[in-house]
């Protein structure tokens, strides 16, 4: 893989890095999403679905990417934003890891983008960060999501309880790695 953090999916569809411009397309995609997302994602303020709110939160994700702990990308069809995919918490040194995250809007669940974009970024973690694991967790009703990590070649290693603040609650989550080399850390 060359050091290029875009790929085509589908014949209508791309993966590209977050970009500075995106908050109005991501206020977008969380607004048609929004009743689709609330059972999978922690309780989100009225800010989070304004202009303001979408432009900070982007703020902080670029200015992560700089620093070299996130590192996030949009689905688009075109011009609009139809999911994101993130590796976040990325840690060197001997854990050399970072942790998945994604979601695909409603009108394009099924189709095989999220586990496409999953292999993609997989191989950007390994090839171009050089990150030796990467870890995801699932709700553990979230068959689709733990569908997606399979297909990518992901583990179950454990249930972890009440591992975060879901909805309102805290929530159990199964958690899956995928070690991605035994080289040393760089």
């Amino acid at each position: 893989m060359s050091n290029d953090d875009r790929t085509i999916l589908s014949e209508d569809i791309l993966l590209r890095p977050l970009a500075a411009g995106d908050a109005p397309l991501l206020l977008d995609a969380y607004l048609r999403n929004r009743d689709r997302l609330q059972p999978f994602e922690p309780v989100r303020t009225e800010e989070f679905y304004t202009l303001p709110g979408q432009r900070e939160r982007l703020a902080s994700q670029l200015a992560a990417r700089e620093a070299g702990t996130l590192f996030g990308w949009v689905l688009t069809d075109g011009e609009r934003v139809i999911g994101t995919i993130t590796l976040s918490q990325v840690v060197r040194g001997p854990l050399n890891s970072a942790n998945l995250g994604y979601w695909v809007d409603t009108e394009y669940a099924g189709r095989g983008l999220t586990g496409a974009a999953a292999a993609f970024v997989v191989r950007y973690a390994d090839e171009v960060l050089g990150l030796h694991r990467v870890e995801a967790g699932t709700l553990l009703d979230n068959l689709a999501s733990q569908r997606v990590l399979a297909k990518t070649g992901f583990t179950e290693f454990g249930v972890a309880p009440r591992m975060l603040h879901i909805n309102g609650a805290w929530r159990d989550h199964k958690l899956f790695q995928l070690i991605l080399n035994d080289l040393p850390p760089r």
